[in-house]
């Protein structure tokens, strides 16, 4: 039997989680009214039950994000919603909280949230005997890693393959509450990672004077799809519930075309699509025609470029051309027959900052913006808002999805009968009970079912192929025809919701070993059932979450594998040759009042994020 592959969308909502699968998602993920890790993307149990519905007539999958930590007066609703959850068939939770595996639940498959931080294959080991069924690995693992994963267990493994990138491992970044009491592992996410900031060397002496050196590039992985299927990876998932319908809908249907290429060419024996129908596009999907950052491929083929977004957080687009000449308040500008009115333009000033203006018309090259900025000649423009293309992919029609159907239509004792059966070999027959009456015109019937039986309008199918079977040239009006094929496709799709196969798993409550001892902070156990579930698989030791605990100005407040110095150009293991002088230790990030201080561990090759009044010990790493 084939493996199944998906790609997995973000839904902000209910219109963008059906923007998601009829742009070829076979699986959205979703949140739900409380407890998911974007406190902006939340929905209604009625909202989610409607999406279900609508994915699984194209057997795709709904799963629902539940990846907060709780606290231990949030235990009782958080249970209750799962099995709200359960019953309006949600396929699957997505979950970092282990008081999870506690509750009373009803058989609904669980996966564990890459806040889950599951970076090794002791720990994804764990997850699957306690009863994951897939698990969404750290975005920091590369090719080798992931295959190790997955030769050490036999779980599901679901990878980012697009969109922002936490510069922290997921689950460990605290900069946020400590910084302003708002925490990521709640859903409330700050961003201070997109500040600007001041660094300084040891000696007190300024490096750089002001520049976003946390944040860090876009990932795009599409041209790794292959490569990533046989490492194990099954579902590639794509970051940005509050992102646009634009994105979204491109995203998915760049990512789709990649995919079926490899499921079509090279995979097709070995591999298939994980959901039915085929979608039809109105646009040419493009990923660097949405929001982006400027792309990395991270650490999936290791540590190899720099990755750093210093000079803005802000989208970057497409690369347009340089700026050749400024005249009378309009520029001229390379490759601008690729511009149009109301696109937004890109670029770095003469200050070292990101900069922009919208394009108001263009004219045999010339742009007149809507407000004029002094740029410099040679200053590389970008378009971070394509104007047209976002009118294109927004439409309804630009991403419509079929499900494949074949006709028969038949004559029979006391009428006719039409029989629907779709590429999944769902089926249904209807009769039509007449008197039958011969045609004036030769043909004429069957002419008039070949026109008409193929009109599927707004239905989710389409006819691949119709057979007709008549012993007589009889009469049957048009309506009929029409009426017989409404009824028949109507009934398909209310079959193809009803016998939709769901997975179940029954929550069983295990007693295996936990790799560790001892938890700190980081494991961010925050209530009585994860406490309770950490100690029946063996942990003696378990420190409070960071959110419960939290000592003002002297905690480590991220743990990365992102380094500032090595996009300094000063890491001694990868740039030994060409990094010069050594900077003095330690560095310090400062963004107004709070200040940072970076550890390097060289070995692991990470970086930790300390608030200012913490002491660190710094050691001379040899590598």
């Amino acid at each position: 039997m084939k493996k199944k592959v998906e790609i997995l969308a973000p839904a902000k909502n209910l219109i963008q989680g059906m923007a998601a699968i009829n742009a070829g998602a076979d699986a959205v993920y979703i949140g739900a009214p409380q407890f998911g890790a974007r406190t902006n993307a939340n929905n209604s149990v009625e909202d989610i039950a409607e999406m279900v519905r609508y994915a699984h007539l194209f057997k795709a999958q709904v799963f629902v994000v539940i990846n907060t930590i709780l606290y231990d007066n949030e235990l009782d609703t958080c249970e209750k919603l799962i099995h709200d959850l359960y019953h309006i068939g949600v396929d699957a939770l997505i979950v970092q909280d282990m008081a999870i595996f506690e509750m009373n639940l009803p058989p609904i498959v669980i996966h564990a949230s890459t806040q889950a931080n599951n970076r090794e294959p002791k720990q994804v080991d764990f997850l699957q005997k306690a009863g994951m069924k897939r698990v969404v690995l750290a975005r920091e693992l590369n090719l080798d890693q992931i295959r190790d994963i997955k030769e050490a267990c036999d779980v599901e493994l679901e990878f980012f393959v697009s969109g922002a990138l936490c510069v922290s491992f997921s689950g460990n970044c605290y900069m946020s509450v400590a910084g302003g009491e708002r925490s990521a592992n709640r859903g409330s996410c700050a961003q201070n990672c997109r500040l600007p900031y001041k660094l300084t060397d040891g000696h007190g002496d300024t490096l750089i004077e002001s520049s976003h050196l946390l944040s860090i590039k876009d990932l795009d992985l599409s041209d790794q799809l292959p490569e990533m299927i046989k490492a194990g990876v099954m579902s590639f998932k794509i970051e940005g519930r509050l992102k646009d319908v634009v994105y979204v809908k491109n995203n998915v249907s760049f990512l789709r075309s990649r995919l079926d290429s490899f499921l079509e060419g090279e995979g097709k024996d070995e591999y298939q699509k994980a959901s039915s129908g085929r979608t039809f596009y109105t646009f040419d999907a493009e990923m660097g025609r949405s929001f982006n950052r400027g792309y990395t491929d991270y650490f999936v083929n290791k540590r190899i470029k720099k990755i750093g977004s210093w000079e803005s957080p802000k989208s970057k687009g497409q690369i347009i051309g340089k700026l050749i000449e400024v005249k009378n308040g309009k520029y001229l500008i390379e490759n601008a027959d690729k511009l149009n009115n109301g696109d937004g333009l890109y670029f770095i000033n003469e200050h070292s900052e990101a900069d922009g203006v919208q394009v108001n018309t263009v004219d045999n090259g010339w742009i007149t913006p809507n407000n004029f900025k002094e740029i410099a000649i040679g200053t590389l423009i970008s378009r971070n808002s394509d104007a047209n293309f976002n009118k294109q992919v927004e439409k309804d029609n630009s991403a419509i999805r079929k499900i494949g159907v074949h006709l028969s239509f038949k004559e029979t004792k006391y009428g006719f009968t039409l029989t629907a059966t779709d590429e999944d070999h769902y089926t249904y027959t209807e009769e039509i009970k007449v008197t039958k009456e011969l045609a004036n015109k030769e043909g004429a019937l069957k002419a008039n079912l070949e026109k008409n039986l193929v009109k599927t309008g707004n239905t989710p199918f389409i006819v691949d192929d119709v057979q007709i079977s008549l012993n007589e040239n009889w009469f049957l009006p048009i309506s009929k025809i029409n009426e017989i094929r409404r009824n028949v496709l109507d009934k398909l799709v209310d079959i193809r919701i009803e016998e939709y196969d769901r997975d179940e798993q029954p929550i069983v409550k295990t007693d295996h070993p936990y790799p560790e001892k001892t938890l700190d902070f980081t494991y961010n156990v925050s209530n009585k059932l994860a406490r309770q579930f950490y100690k029946r698989h063996g942990v003696e030791e378990i420190e409070k979450a960071f959110e419960l605990q939290w000592d003002p100005g002297k905690a480590r407040v991220m743990t990365t594998k992102y380094c500032v110095k090595y996009e300094l150009g000063k890491c001694a293991r990868y740039q030994r040759e060409t990094m010069g002088e050594k900077v003095k230790e330690p560095l310090t990030l400062t963004h107004g009042e709070n200040q940072y201080k970076l550890k390097f561990n060289c070995k692991p090759c990470e970086m930790e994020i300390w608030e200012k009044d913490a002491e660190l010990e710094f050691e001379e790493e040899q590598l």
